[in-house]
């Protein structure tokens, strides 16, 4: 089968389609047909360096995946032969999404939303999943509660905006105000342009903030959470501030979880979870979609068809 690989690990150019053998579903496994896989930015980061994923004899890419079950291994009966699925398998292990077959757990895979195409659905595994644990599973985000969403516009941002908003919360967003209608559509109640405005000196009584940014973000969040509030931030453990107070400071790493992604499909197939794609591209243009990524302009997901 076809596969984009690391040859080494660096910049965009590293990234190599071959020609690699076509894994088996083992037991409790399925093989997935890969449409469409997602491009995130912990693809970038891990092709880089390496990172802290777990890498195989082939250093595959991607974690993002929308496809059509091609087998089940002894054992699966959670879905069968032909059926449209989307998930993020093995994260933080390596997955190999950027190929045209993917085989991994079952219960690393739901049944795709079925008002989204593939690849739409293959922009929503990892951020969706992230927005979501942050959240739901993390913060308990309830009807009422103000949130904080840094980075609003971007892949893990417009789907937490539209998730906190479903849980009924004032949603507020940081983003470039050219980004501002595209949000409030979404649903966000309040947007701060940050290159122009300190979001500190403008926003209060927060009861959540969602961080997917880093930096200093996360230390100054602390100054508009309420007692007892939630901090989330993603990009690491080391930007979480030293001394949170009586703040719940946390950093999230997501999980493949067959629970959250049935809950984000039914978000989505009841019109209150959009996904938006920036750009489209073939397999064989990933290194294009990672320089795409790595300048962070995008609204929304950069998404890998595979014919």
């Amino acid at each position: 089968m076809r596969a984009v690989v690391v040859s080494q690990w660096g910049g965009p150019g590293v990234l190599v389609e071959r020609e690699v053998g076509r894994p088996e579903p083992g037991m409790g496994e399925v093989l997935v047909r890969v449409r469409a896989a997602g491009v995130n930015p912990v693809d970038w980061k891990t092709r880089e360096s390496g990172g802290l994923i777990a890498w195989g004899p082939v250093p595959a890419v991607g974690w993002d995946v929308s496809g059509t079950v091609e087998a089940v291994g002894p054992g699966v009966t959670l879905h069968r032969v032909g059926d449209e699925v989307y998930g993020m398998p093995r994260f933080p292990q390596q997955a190999g999404a950027y190929a045209e077959y993917v085989a991994a757990p079952a219960r690393h895979f739901a049944r795709k939303p079925a008002s989204l195409d593939h690849v739409r659905a293959a922009a929503l595994p990892l951020a969706a999943l992230t927005a979501w644990q942050s959240l739901v599973d993390t913060a308990g985000v309830t009807a009422g509660q103000r949130v904080l969403v840094h980075a609003a516009a971007g892949g893990v941002g417009h789907l937490a905006v539209q998730i906190a908003k479903a849980r009924g919360a004032y949603v507020i967003g940081t983003a470039s105000a050219a980004k501002h209608d595209l949000l409030r559509a979404l649903g966000a109640d309040e947007l701060v342009d940050y290159r122009t405005t300190a979001f500190e000196d403008v926003v209060s009584d927060v009861d959540v903030v969602l961080d997917a940014v880093g930096g200093d973000l996360a230390r100054r969040s602390l100054k508009v959470l309420k007692p007892g509030g939630h901090l989330v931030t993603l990009p690491g453990p080391d930007g979480l501030p030293a001394d949170a107070g009586d703040v719940h400071a946390v950093w999230l790493l997501v999980e493949p979880d067959l629970k959250g992604l049935e809950e984000i499909a039914a978000l989505v197939d009841r019109g209150l979870l959009k996904p938006l794609v920036d750009t489209v591209l073939p397999l064989e243009q990933a290194a294009k979609a990672h320089e795409i990524g790595e300048l962070g302009r995008t609204t929304g997901k950069i998404v890998l068809t595979v014919a």
